[in-house]
């Protein structure tokens, strides 16, 4: 079977594996404890994966002597039955296959983290203002951009390599958030064609912001997931290190009255909140949770 046939059964066979059984193949051990964790989150939530629907295109092949590598986006569409509701969850997944002398060596998922790693410990300068400016902070349409642009990239904003600050930054200026602090990167929120503020774009620097902004977009602390609404930000400390990594946008909630969100970095869409199934995901895992104030 040549390379590009076994990347078409590796897609084939991924339309299975989470309803099924995932230790078959080539996978890593840490996938298949991954897949786990989402069929046991599932189980939790009285949630039931009913279909999977899988596509995938090779976009990368190199070769290293007699090894070859090949790069490759799967997509999937998983359809959900949680108690008497459906909806579509999706993902766009980067994933690379290394094959010894044309025979499949291992199957793995390229690192999901989302880390931004340039000034990532970087925080951004409390800013108090009288201000009184006001502004309305549009929740339907922040999260019609959530959904138009979750796997795609609008051109009129800059790609970054760890695109899910940059995502939930956009999604909320689309929604009304007024941007200020130009041009000093450490100061307020925001972006122009050329250059662009730590929290804008950082996730570390985003959380910061969120937590003391006192000007423009600000948003409130709260305890649990389940007291978010559509439009608002869940913060993600994967390591429980103090460093915060990722930032997704909740779109929609579940019939136990939990978030579903939008990300990029791996490219999500109606995902559960928790990431358990992420292979970012560590126990140690910590989560920020924020309601955006609609109205200043």
């Amino acid at each position: 079977m040549n390379i590009k046939s076994q990347i078409e059964k590796l897609i084939q066979n991924s339309q299975t594996e989470i309803i099924y059984d995932a230790s078959n193949g080539n996978k890593p051990a840490d996938e298949i404890e991954r897949i786990q964790r989402w069929k046991d989150i599932n189980k939790e939530r009285k949630a039931e994966i009913v279909k999977v629907n899988a596509r995938g295109k090779i976009y990368n092949s190199s070769k290293y002597g007699n090894y070859q590598t090949v790069d490759y986006l799967l997509q999937h569409e998983y359809l959900i039955k949680q108690k008497n509701n459906l909806y579509v969850e999706e993902r766009s997944e980067k994933r690379r296959a290394t094959f010894l002398n044309g025979v499949l060596q291992k199957d793995e998922a390229i690192a999901e983290r989302g880390v931004e790693r340039e000034h990532k410990k970087e925080k951004i300068e409390r800013y108090k203002s009288n201000d009184s400016k006001r502004f309305y902070y549009n929740r339907m349409r922040a999260v019609q951009y959530a959904e138009n642009w979750w796997n795609t990239y609008n051109s009129k904003y800059k790609k970054f390599e760890n695109d899910c600050t940059n995502f939930i930054s956009q999604c909320l200026h689309e929604g009304g958030a007024p941007i200020y602090g130009m041009p000093n990167r450490s100061k307020g929120w925001w972006y122009t064609n050329n250059n662009w503020s730590y929290s804008w774009s950082v996730a570390n620097a985003l959380m910061w912001f969120l937590a003391s902004s006192e000007k423009g977009l600000q948003a409130k602390e709260v305890t649990s997931a389940e007291q978010l609404i559509p439009g608002d930000v869940i913060c993600y400390d994967f390591d429980g290190d103090g460093n915060w990594q990722h930032n997704t946008i909740v779109v929609a909630k579940d019939t136990n009255n939990m978030p579903l969100v939008n990300a990029h970095s791996t490219n999500s869409r109606m995902r559960y909140w928790e990431y358990k199934d992420s292979h970012a995901w560590t126990p140690k895992v910590k989560y920020k949770f924020y309601h955006i104030i609609d109205d200043h």
